[in-house]
């Protein structure tokens, strides 16, 4: 894991769900908008995806539990399609929210496991 990279996704998706949240909270339904900010939640998570896995071949290896990061890892990019995936199903002004705190969510999952990956765990 790269550290400025996860700071990134962790600055990404905050943004990201508190944006959602907001439009949610005004009243606004999904919209290009919110659903294109929890994609690039997405994206980040998918480059995050390919770094865990060339970075232990080039000696950036986990110092806590690699299962735990990859549990983690796997949930959190689920996380946003399957909330863009109900929030088109369900086109409401509480599908925005659901969307900010699936982003949220990820902000949270992201700094746990930059934790996993860089503090020694006993």
């Amino acid at each position: 894991m790269i550290e400025w990279y996860a700071w990134v996704q962790v600055a990404v998706a905050t943004v990201a769900g508190v944006l959602c949240l907001a439009l949610g909270l005004v009243g606004r339904v999904p919209s290009d908008l919110s659903i294109g900010a929890l994609a690039l939640v997405e994206v980040l998570l998918i480059g995050q995806v390919v770094v865990a896995i060339v970075a232990p071949f080039v000696g950036n290896e986990a110092s806590g539990s690699v299962l735990e990061f990859w549990i983690y890892l796997i949930s959190a990019a689920l996380l946003p399609p399957v909330a863009a995936f109900w929030a088109l199903l369900e086109r409401n002004r509480w599908s925005t929210v659901i969307l900010g705190v699936a982003a949220l969510a990820v902000a949270v999952m992201v700094y746990r496991m930059l934790q996993i990956w860089t503090v020694q765990q006993a």
